[in-house]
């Protein structure tokens, strides 16, 4: 069932951590896993090697038996499973989603958090009343033909004119592979164009909006434009006055350094934390995640809450077999209706592709100890606490009220991350169990492990431990609280993370269902 286990080190007592009382499995904590003959807490004996992070049988599970994590069944026995067994993924079938149809849809949320109050940051404040953690000038593209271009002329923004103007932290392109060669009026187009709509009026950009387009594109730059914006934000590089790449450069660059003038005056300014829009987003997550770093976001989520401010939680895969557990905390009937739509939603849209949410999760999820989907998906939605929620958005939709928000979006950590800055997040919580150096450059993203041993090992890429949760050094309320002083000195700009300080970021991906001509 795997190869022989590298020696455990002295003094490293056998560890499992058994989320609810009622679980008949437990995962085990020690970095090099245990071999078979350990004795476990409770004092069962394992009948053969388990690897960090994988469940431990805690009962003799018989054939079509439950496997309980989290109080929740997340697999059936194929065939009998001993107590001190490994349950590896091949003893372990995935059970059938819940029934959509079957929800009881009447809400019951849970009391309101008590409020937290006398919390700020210093952020950015936009005369629409949004509050960034950034001041970036973002140039946004109609097209991808035109992607080439712009990441000339970003180079010369920055070599030339950024020195200039100290108090802009960065000039970015909004690049993607939309705007041509695709069916523009087709219902799901709304998606994307609503997407790169959205993205322009995120609050670290400034409300400076700058679009360039090609000329001959179907999507028409001036969509990218929000209502009352003042003219002059858009040039297209097919423009009669455009006498060859040098002059498409210059205009690049004068509408640019317009902008840059701008935001130079933009200060940082004292805001209460009510102001902040946070994303949560888990990537290479783990058996861990649910135990450490999931749910000391979602601590954390709680006091953001508390303190009036929006927190974003996603990922409709990860959120689709935990769906039971989420509709009765909608905080009104209709916030319950639209969490079961983009359910179903995503249900058609992933039967349409030939698929279902087992494609989910990654054989990198699976060798850190996730059997399934179910499991992952238990573990993820502990990132969003214990708050009633107060609103759904449909992908790319901008967010409208405060509070705990379900944003839909797929389970891709780039697609996810792409439509969670449309919906106007300005600071990222990125959980990772197997590692991934993920970043934006248009929001700070938080790092946070998930086990001490990734943590260290890549020291100058996470930037918050929760595996000390796992080792009992830290309690998951104390995680949350530091992670919650982190996201304000992050979104100050006392600190930060280290995707910023390398400059190490992920490109935008869209989310594109409609189709591609």
């Amino acid at each position: 069932m795997g190869s022989a286990p590298a020696p455990k080190p002295a003094g490293d007592a056998p560890r499992t951590i058994m989320v609810r009382p009622d679980d008949n499995v437990a995962i085990v904590v020690n970095a090099f896993g245990l071999p078979a003959g350990t004795v476990i807490p409770g004092g069962i004996t394992l009948r053969e090697f388990v690897p960090q992070g994988h469940k431990v049988a805690l009962t003799d599970i018989p054939v079509g038996g439950p496997v309980r994590r989290y109080g929740e069944v997340v697999g059936l026995a194929i065939a009998p499973i001993p107590q001190g067994s490994w349950v590896e993924e091949s003893r372990v079938e995935t059970p059938t989603a819940p029934d959509l149809a079957a929800l009881d849809l009447t809400p019951r949320p849970p009391a309101p958090l008590p409020p937290l109050e006398g919390y700020t940051f210093e952020g950015y404040r936009n005369p629409d009343g949004t509050v960034g953690t950034k001041n970036i000038l973002a140039i946004s593209t109609s097209v991808q033909c035109v992607a080439g271009t712009l990441d000339v002329a970003i180079r010369k923004i920055k070599d030339e004119l950024l020195p200039r103007y100290p108090n802009v932290d960065d000039v970015v392109g909004l690049t993607h592979a939309y705007g041509c060669g695709v069916a523009i009026n087709a219902p799901e187009a709304a998606i994307p164009i609503r997407t790169l709509q959205n993205l322009a009026r995120n609050p670290n950009f400034g409300g400076e909006v700058m679009v360039v387009g090609l000329g001959c594109e179907k999507l028409v730059s001036e969509r990218l434009l929000p209502d009352g914006a003042p003219p002059g934000g858009v040039t297209r590089l097919q423009d009669e006055h455009h006498a060859g790449f040098g002059m498409m450069l210059d205009t690049i660059m004068a509408m640019a350094e317009e902008r840059l003038a701008v935001l130079d005056r933009r200060r940082r300014e004292t805001c209460p934390v009510s102001d902040l829009v946070v994303g949560l987003q888990c990537g290479g997550s783990d058996a861990f995640s649910g135990v450490t770093a999931n749910p000391a976001m979602g601590v954390c989520a709680d006091m953001l809450v508390r303190c009036g401010a929006t927190v974003l939680f996603s990922e409709v895969t990860e959120v689709r077999d935990a769906i039971h557990l989420l509709v009765p905390r909608a905080a009104t009937p209709e916030v319950a209706g639209a969490l079961v739509r983009e359910m179903a939603w995503y249900d058609d849209y992933l039967a349409k592709g030939g698929a279902d949410r087992r494609a989910n999760p990654s054989p990198g999820n699976k060798k850190g100890g996730l059997n399934n989907i179910v499991e992952k998906a238990l573990g993820s939605v502990a990132k969003s606490g214990t708050a009633a929620i107060s609103g759904v958005l449909a992908p790319g939709e901008r967010v409208r009220e405060k509070g705990l928000i379900f944003a839909a979006t797929p389970a891709s950590d780039f697609v996810c991350g792409t439509l969670q800055l449309a919906s106007g997040i300005t600071l990222q919580v990125f959980s990772t169990g197997r590692g991934t150096p993920y970043g934006l450059a248009q929001a700070p993203v938080i790092k946070v492990a998930t086990r001490t041993e990734l943590a260290e090992r890549w020291s100058d890429l996470i930037d918050f431990d929760a595996g000390r949760v796992a080792t009992g050094r830290m309690t998951l309320e104390e995680a949350g609280a530091d992670l919650f002083q982190l996201i304000l000195d992050v979104a100050s700009g006392h600190k930060r993370p280290w995707s910023d300080r390398w400059g190490l970021f992920n490109d935008l991906t869209l989310f594109n269902p409609a189709p591609v001509t």
